[in-house]
């Protein structure tokens, strides 16, 4: 896949559905629907919350389809979920959106960010966020992943 051919743009409420879609079909940590259901995550929720903006978010598309997303909290300063199909995996697409979304959530202003991460070496998403400076803190949230934050660096004068 060309890289050149992704194109990044803030997440709008139809994209939900794809977004489900995306979630069952990553190469970790996948999610079905019927899980994200049990969770109380549902399209209709998570769709009202985009357009509510307490889910801002952002989708990466190539050639008119989501191939990825990036959503975050308004009122938490939490990175909720990045997710990727797996053919656009390693080409820096994830770290874009991330970019951005924390952007988005720095904009509301929220200095400290946080996310939930597999506290396992071995999974791709431990060292994706520690390699883009994610510090743990070392707590652990309700589903047992382990609690990354990132503060944004003070500016001295």
């Amino acid at each position: 896949m060309n890289t050149n051919a992704v194109m990044f743009r803030t997440a709008r409420p139809e994209d939900v559905a794809t977004c489900v879609l995306i979630r069952g079909q990553t190469r970790e940590n996948a999610v079905s629907e019927a899980e994200l259901n049990a969770a109380g995550i549902t399209r209709e929720f998570w769709a009202e919350g985009v357009k509510e903006g307490h889910f801002p978010g952002v989708v990466a598309e190539v050639h008119g389809q989501v191939v990825g997303y990036c959503f975050g909290a308004s009122e938490t300063g939490e990175i909720v979920v990045l997710a990727l199909l797996p053919d656009v995996e390693g080409r820096g697409v994830g770290k874009v959106l991330l970019r951005q979304v924390m952007e988005v959530l720095r904009g509301l202003g929220h200095q400290r960010l946080f996310l939930g991460c597999n506290s396992d070496p071995a999974v791709r998403s431990h060292g994706f966020y520690r390699h883009l400076g994610w510090k743990s803190t070392g707590q652990l949230d309700k589903h047992g992943d382990e609690v990354l934050e990132y503060t944004a660096p003070t500016i001295s004068v």
